[in-house]
């Protein structure tokens, strides 16, 4: 787990899409380049846009995927994760454990 979360620290994690980059690297095999085109492209940005933290910060509200801190009212942990799942159109496992846990 170390090197998701260098990753992520890296390129800033959730202040821009340093997670999201990190997550479609990791889900879908791509590289880097390919990632922040991916992430940009589903979010309407560009790739310049995507490391914008007043840009993203923004946009993380509106759409539900996270902020720093948090928001009254605003989707965080596992919410904010399956919102990221739609957005990405991947899985997360822990997303799916929770809906597995839900059933029973």
């Amino acid at each position: 787990m170390d090197i998701p979360h260098l990753m992520t620290s890296g390129m800033q994690g959730i202040r821009t899409t340093g997670d999201l980059v990190a997550r479609m690297m990791y889900a879908k095999n791509m590289k880097l380049d390919k990632a922040k085109e991916y992430v940009a492209k589903k979010l309407g940005l560009d790739t310049v846009e995507i490391a914008d933290e007043c840009i993203m910060r923004d946009l993380r509200e509106e759409l539900g995927i996270g902020t720093c801190t948090g928001i009254p009212g605003a989707p965080r942990g596992i919410a904010a994760k399956m919102n990221i799942e739609k957005l990405l159109d991947i899985k997360i496992n822990s997303c799916e454990l929770f809906r597995q846990q839900l059933k029973n």
